[in-house]
């Protein structure tokens, strides 16, 4: 049985490091999605309630409806833009998280390729090993026909 080298240790530290960065950059993801999806909600209802709004004025608006409107537009307008940094912090935050998860895959790929390394020299070694044994087993069974004869 093969015994744990150091570096496989090290190898299964960073594939559970690069799995939980996987998880949390698609978390990230998500919640990148949902503020943009927010964001073009209101953008829209903005958009909706602007023609409704001129629509209404055409039509023959009273002040403190037309007051009233306005009001709820700048509300509107406000909740936008908190939505809007809403918006770019969690696209900030999904940068980050795909920055730390390519570190983490490629901490990973590095020592894949040393374990990798060391596995095939690992094998020179021990075919070495067969061969050298081999070697004196046939060089003994020569030896003790020689004697024999």
């Amino acid at each position: 049985m093969a015994t744990k080298l150091p570096i496989d240790t090290l190898t299964e530290l960073a594939r559970s490091r690069a799995d939980e960065a996987a998880r949390r950059l698609a978390a990230l993801r998500e919640a990148n999605l949902s503020a943009s999806r927010k964001l073009e909600l209101l953008q829209e209802y903005r958009l909706d309630y602007g023609a409704q709004l001129q629509s209404l004025l055409q039509a023959g608006l009273p002040a403190p409806q037309w007051r009233n409107y306005q009001d709820f537009l700048k509300a509107l307008d406000a909740g936008i833009d908190q939505q809007r940094a809403a918006a770019a912090q969690s696209e900030a935050r999904l940068d980050h998280g795909r920055t730390d998860w390519q570190h983490q895959r490629r901490r990973l790929n590095a020592f894949e390729t040393l374990a990798e390394r060391l596995q095939r020299q690992q094998a020179v070694v021990q075919n070495r090993r067969e061969q050298r044994a081999s070697d004196e087993h046939a060089a003994r069974m020569l030896l003790d026909r020689a004697a024999r004869a």
